[in-house]
């Protein structure tokens, strides 16, 4: 099953997405929907208004999730191209929600820098309360996946050694276009890619992570309660443009392509920030 956050005339719907039309549930976004407990069932069942696929405007999939957890150096390749030692426990930060836009929204330059760099992500959502999971629970509050792009302003990122700061300027983070339940997700090994300009600039496979989704769930929910509707970006592969020789950035007018195959695909226009 797919779900997913539609903007409409009359404001933001949750839809099941299904092979030719988008189903509305009754909720007013996938976290008012995760946040039933019986959410898989009544999406599963719900015969509201329908959309035709074509044209949907996607808004972010959750687009005021109480958290965006976002993991870094945590595919083995991405570890190794920025010179660091496999980490013992995952690297943590964080995003705020108005970084985030739809699917197929313009992701905003910000005027500041001029060093903003893609990182596809595959991404998880969680589907109920948590804490203090064992791996059989993590794996279950999962109620399925999405694709983020973690756009970096780098410069920002490198002036301390705390990440936030280059991570949630507003208006840079795609997130969507739907979540896609495990039971959809192929197993094995995804292969996730950035595509700019037509440019194949990241190419992996989520069988890199060193901390894989359960994993992830179980050690975050150590720290805090997670939520249904929760984000966590479960980090990047190599590729990124900050570690090219010479470095690479996005620009004015690019357009950008993450995709993590069998989930979804974000595709994205760059626009620089409009003057104040």
């Amino acid at each position: 099953m797919r779900l997913a956050t539609i903007r409409t005339a009359t404001g933001n719907r949750a839809v099941r997405v299904d092979a030719t039309a988008a189903v509305e549930t009754g909720e007013a976004d996938v976290r008012a929907l995760l946040e039933r407990p019986d959410w898989a069932a009544h999406a599963a069942n719900a015969a509201g208004p329908s959309h035709p696929l074509e044209g949907l405007d996607y808004a972010p999939l959750v687009p005021s999730p109480e958290k965006i957890i976002c993991v870094g150096l945590n595919y083995r390749d991405h570890v190794r191209e920025m010179g660091h030692e496999m980490p013992d426990y995952p690297t943590l930060f964080a995003k705020y929600a108005p970084s985030l836009v739809g699917a197929y929204d313009d992701i905003v330059l910000p005027r500041v820098s001029e060093k903003i760099d893609w990182e596809v992500e595959f991404t998880v959502v969680i589907g109920r309360p948590v804490r203090h999971a064992t791996p059989e629970q993590a794996e279950a509050a999962i109620a399925g996946y999405t694709v983020l792009n973690d756009v970096s302003v780098r410069d920002y990122q490198s002036r301390t050694s705390q990440f936030l700061q280059g991570k949630t300027f507003e208006k840079t983070t795609p997130l969507g276009p739907w979540l896609v339940t495990p039971d959809e997700v192929p197993d094995g090994g995804l292969e996730v890619t950035t595509v700019v300009d037509g440019e194949t600039l990241q190419s992996s496979s989520t069988a890199e992570l060193v901390f894989n989704p359960v994993d992830l769930v179980v050690y975050l929910s150590t720290i805090m309660t997670l939520n249904p509707g929760d984000v966590i970006a479960t980090g990047t592969p190599g590729g990124v443009g900050h570690a090219r020789k010479p470095p690479r950035y996005l620009t004015d007018g690019a357009k950008v392509v993450t995709t993590v195959a069998g989930v979804g695909e974000c595709r994205n226009t760059c626009r620089l920030e409009p003057m104040p």
